[in-house]
This record gives C-alpha cells, sequence and structure tokens, in this order.
C-alpha cells in the first residue's frame, strides 16, 4: 500500500519527525482557504502517486491569495502522468539553505534493510544512485538487532552533512527505520529532507509503502487504505484481487505470476519500451479473470499496446485463450493491439482457441515483447 505524501507525512509527523504546517483540500475554495491558515509563502501540491510533479506543474509556491487561486484551479482536476488529481495538499514554504536526501529500503543482494544519506536531496535519488553512486552513503542494519545510535551518526557522516546538523539528520533517520520497522514498511524516505538558515531540519516531502498484507497489525494504516487508492484502475484491481502497480510508461502487461510479470517488464525495458503497468493474474486463472484484467488495462488510457505472457502450470493456456477470445469479442474494434506468448499446460489447446483475427501470437516471450514494444511505438509515430 502506497500512502499518499499527506498520510505519510501524518505518520512521520506524529512520530516526531519535523514537517510544515499543512492541510488537505479537495476544492479551490478550500485551498484558498487551507492557504490563508497555513500563511504565505506556500506550496500548493498534487496528491498523486507519481515523481516528477513539480516539473509536470502539479507543485506550485504561491504568494497571495490571487496566486493561490489560480494555482488551486491548475492543479486540482488536472491530468499528471495519466492520474487525476483531485486533492492537494496546502503546505507552508519552507525556508531552506539545503536539501538533503534520507531513506530506508530493503538490500534484497545483502539480505538486510539499509539506512541511506546524501547531501544530494532535492533530486531524483536513482539518478545519483546511478551517476553517483558514492554520493550515497549506505548503512546496513541487522534486523534483530534494530539501528544502533553509531550506525545513524555513521550514515550520516559518512554522507558528508554538515556537523551542525548531523544529530538532526541521525535522529530523522533513526525515527525513520524505526518506523519502517513497525509499520512493516517495503519503503520510507524523506526528499528532500530540508536544512533552514536556523540549522533546523523539516520533511518537504514523504514517501512511505507498506506492506498489504501486514494490515491486519495496523488498523490505523488499514484505515489510510481506500484514501489511498489512486484511481478507478487501483479500486478495481482491489475489487478484482489483481497484485497491480500502475507505472508510467505505455505498454500494458499481463501475466501469471509474479516472477513472470517482473521478467516481462525487464524486457520491455530491455527492448526500449516502457511498461504501464505490474499485473499478475495468478495461477489457475478462469476465462473471467482474465477478461476482467484485459478490461483493467485496456481503461488505462495510457497503454498503446498490450502483452499478454502465460506459461501454465496451475494456469490452463485453453482458459486463458477463452477469456482473451470473450474479453476482445466484446468490441467492434479492438481498444489497443493485444500480443500473446502462451506456453505450458494447455498451450497448444490455447492456441488452436485463440482468435488471430484479434490478437497477434508469438511463439517466444522474446518475441512477443518486441513486437509489443514496436506496436506501441508505432501509435506514438
Amino acid at each position: 500500500m502506497r500512502l499518499h505524501e499527506y498520510q505519510a507525512k501524518q505518520v512521520f509527523a506524529e512520530a516526531g519527525i519535523p514537517t510544515p504546517a499543512s492541510a488537505l483540500a479537495s476544492t479551490v475554495d478550500e485551498a484558498v482557504a487551507a492557504a490563508e491558515e497555513v500563511g504565505y509563502p506556500c506550496a500548493i501540491k498534487a496528491q498523486v502517486h507519481v515523481g516528477g510533479r513539480g516539473k509536470a506543474g502539479g507543485i506550485k509556491l504561491v504568494d497571495d491569495e490571487d496566486e493561490a487561486r489560480e494555482a488551486a484551479e491548475d492543479i486540482i482536476g488536472m491530468d499528471l502522468k495519466g492520474y487525476h488529481v483531485d486533492r492537494v495538499l496546502v503546505e507552508a514554504a519552507v525556508d531552506f539553505v539545503n536539501e538533503l536526501y534520507v531513506g530506508v529500503t530493503m538490500d534484497r543482494g545483502e539480505g538486510k534493510p539499509v539506512a541511506m544519506v546524501s547531501t544530494r536531496g532535492g533530486v531524483n535519488i536513482e539518478e545519483v544512485a546511478e551517476e553517483d553512486p558514492d554520493a550515497i552513503a549506505r548503512e546496513h542494519i541487522d534486523p534483530a538487532f534494530g539501528m544502533h545510535p553509531y550506525q545513524a551518526r555513521k550514515a550520516v557522516y559518512d554522507a558528508g552533512v554538515d556537523r551542525d546538523i548531523a544529530g538532526d539528520v541521525a535522529s530523522v533517520l533513526t525515527t525513520l527505520y524505526e518506523l519502517w520497522d513497525e509499520k512493516d514498511g517495503s519503503d520510507a524516505e524523506i526528499n528532500p529532507l530540508m536544512v533552514t538558515s536556523d540549522d533546523e531540519v523539516v520533511a518537504a516531502d514523504a514517501v512511505m509503502n507498506i506492506d498489504g498484507d501486514s494490515l491486519f497489525r495496523h488498523p490505523d494504516l488499514a484505515e489510510m487504505e481506500e484514501e489511498a487508492a489512486e484511481d478507478e484502475l487501483e479500486a478495481k484491481a482491489n475489487e478484482y484481487g489483481f497484485d497491480y502497480v500502475r507505472l508510467e510508461g505505455n505498454v500494458g502487461i499481463i501475466g501469471n505470476g509474479a516472477g513472470l510479470v517482473m521478467t516481462t517488464l525487464d524486457l520491455v525495458d530491455y527492448y526500449g519500451g516502457k511498461p504501464a503497468n505490474f499485473l499478475d493474474i495468478g495461477g489457475g486463472a478462469k476465462a473471467e479473470r482474465v477478461t476482467n484484467a484485459l478490461d483493467m488495462v485496456f481503461s488505462d488510457e495510457n497503454v498503446d499496446a498490450v502483452v499478454f505472457n502465460i506459461f501454465g502450470g496451475i494456469t490452463r493456456g485453453d482458459e486463458v485463450a477463452e477469456g482473451i477470445n470473450t474479453a476482445l469479442e466484446q468490441f467492434d474494434e479492438i481498444p489497443k493491439p493485444v500480443v500473446v506468448r502462451l506456453a505450458g499446460t494447455k498451450a497448444e489447446e490455447g492456441m488452436e482457441i485463440l482468435n488471430t483475427d484479434l490478437v497477434q501470437v508469438e511463439a517466444t516471450l522474446e518475441d512477443a515483447v518486441q513486437a509489443t514494444v514496436a506496436l506501441a511505438e508505432e501509435v506514438n509515430e
């Protein structure tokens, strides 16, 4: 479960991490009233689960009521990278002199949580990791003992954080790890953690992703789940019982099994495409479930072509083929081109059932992915 920024900041603030004064608004008038409440200058920030909101026009700094109204009118209701903005966070601006990054996630290669600190805050941390990995200090943590104080201090000093604020940054990092651990987090980060001229640190942004299977242990977070659902697609995924993550590309991906879907995502990227989603229909998927999966991917306006990757174990190829036919035959015109790769149990029977007037069939996964990427590129030419 991905928390919205305003939800993550609520969790952070309750744990003692400093955050700016803010208020949530869903109408222009509410946003203007909130701006008056928190004071000018302030930022009006779209509450959607995408990066690069500022560059896309989803965050605006305003200095008075007129600017606040204009910004709210621009942002509320906008389409931001395929997401409809229906709420904004109105937040007091921070007069900062520096921007840091702190984060906690799982390092699967090491099999341990890792705490990270960088003085290169305020920019895409993935780009920093790729271009200058030494700019991010990392400290692995034994989950049996938690983060020791010296580990937090070491990460902060290794990153080159100024000594005047090192103690406060280490405290924020420790609290972030404790939240990540207590709340069954998958990721928790602050980017940027702003440093003021008075040597105070403030969380100007907040990210926290929770393991959805752990929500029975966290009733407070479970109450946030419905609000955290980004849009109709995510709500529909919950209704259908799919493991679904919306991404920012244009190649729709459907598969049976998380590993198979992840492999397909990697191949789409390898062959120059951009994945639009992760959608796992699970093992033993019947025709109705396959129909629902196609309905979901077709509903994403960002998708230009769809690759269907099925390897039959429990899942039967003939059932999948029947579902694909059922889903596509209801259209007078197929909304997006579909490429299918079937292998495994009842794959030959499935290939015979498939209506090849409606789909393009490829024998291998590599061929299917390359064909889908090419079809998606044709749409944008």
